[in-house]
């Protein structure tokens, strides 16, 4: 098997795996019991937190959440209400992930001003772009810090500061799932996600800068400082906190299989990298012209070769970040995502464009008698 569908989820690892069951087994206490387990608990829970604010190197709180999904709602939502009274502008993007793109449509609604904005009008200063629109009645800015569809990187360090000059009481957001232990993350609060690291699915996190305030989504016992009630799952956070400590510091192997398989590609006819430059090195996306993206997917799944054809989180919808980047429908239709962890290998490599160049040779022709009437 070769999974190159990574930036979907990833394969827990060991040091994650171990975590879990050492926590389900001597450390499975209540959070907010008064006893010897809960309080053990409790120190699991805050060394979490503390490693986590340490990768990301900011101070503030560390609030976990059944995944990111959850944390951008609880960030969007919950700065939206809060900061109500002072404006209903929010400025975010046309390339936003399903769980900040339907929030947004949802304050809409409720009667919010969204600016959407896209990365094909201003690609080489986005986060320029981005500040430009943001005025005095602006009180949140929500921004993905890489892209899940193509590797797309918004520099969030100085898209941070001149969103906070052009108007400091302006919120910033960030989508930091794909980019957590990757790039560096600056915001007021940040989306993470354990699953995307090689932690468990069904816990995420959302860290928030002091002073930033906003409204729960649920309510319940109190705890978490009654932002996210519900007992803490220690097992999973411990989960999280192992994968953070485990994932590589060195990510030069990303760089080379990136440049290895763009090498490969670019010997191929009619084979486009859709990644922008200015992309992540672990994630690849490319279109492979007269072969749906479908049937190249399910081609290569045959040979048990695992890859996506954008968001797995669009399953069953059409994504809007093609357009959002200004791409035509024809490459849309035929885009291959590939997203490689430190287990991929250039020979993984190797048997996806064996597999590639054979399937264009297959299909490509399929379509050509097709056309003539032969089939």
């Amino acid at each position: 098997m070769i999974y190159l569908d990574n930036a979907a989820t990833t394969k827990p690892c060991e040091q994650a795996i171990k975590a879990a069951e050492d926590a389900a087994r001597s450390c499975f206490g209540n959070v907010s019991s008064l006893h010897r387990l809960g309080i053990e608990s409790e120190k699991l829970m805050n060394s979490a937190k503390k490693t986590i604010l340490k990768k990301l190197g900011l101070q503030g709180e560390i609030y976990f959440t059944s995944g990111a999904t959850e944390s951008n709602n609880l960030a969007i939502r919950g700065v939206a209400d809060a900061y109500k009274r002072r404006g209903n502008k929010i400025v975010t993007t046309a390339m936003e992930h399903p769980s900040v793109a339907r929030t947004m449509d949802y304050l809409e609604k409720l009667g919010f001003e969204i600016v959407r904005l896209s990365p094909k009008d201003a690609i080489d200063n986005f986060e320029q772009y981005i500040a430009d629109n943001v005025t005095q009645d602006t009180i949140l800015v929500s921004c993905m810090a890489v892209n899940n569809e193509n590797g797309f990187k918004v520099d969030t360090e100085k898209l941070y500061r001149l969103v906070k000059n052009a108007n400091s009481e302006t919120v910033v957001h960030i989508d930091g799932v794909q980019g957590f232990c990757k790039v560096t993350l600056k915001g007021d609060l940040i989306s993470l996600s354990g699953h995307k690291i090689h932690g468990f699915k069904g816990i995420g996190a959302m860290y928030c800068a002091d002073k930033i305030r906003f409204t729960p989504l649920v309510y319940g016992g109190g705890q978490q400082k009654n932002l996210r009630p519900g007992t803490e799952p220690t097992e999973l956070i411990a989960s999280f906190e192992a994968a953070v400590k485990a994932y590589p510091t060195d990510l030069t192997h990303y760089k080379e299989l990136n440049g290895y398989l763009r090498d490969r590609l670019s010997k191929m006819e009619d084979v486009y990298i859709n990644s922008p430059d200015n992309s992540v090195y672990n994630i690849l996306s490319f279109s492979v012209l007269g072969v749906r993206s479908e049937i190249m997917l399910h081609s290569l799944e045959e040979k048990e070769i695992y890859v996506s054809s954008g968001s797995a989180c669009s399953k069953g919808k059409i994504s809007s970040v093609p357009d959002a980047f200004g791409m035509n429908s024809e490459r849309a239709d035929s885009t291959i995502r590939v997203s490689f962890s430190m287990e991929t290998t250039k020979e993984d490599i190797d048997a996806l464009c064996d597999e590639i160049e054979n399937g264009i040779s297959r299909f490509r022709r399929t379509k050509k008698c097709r056309r003539k009437g032969n089939i």
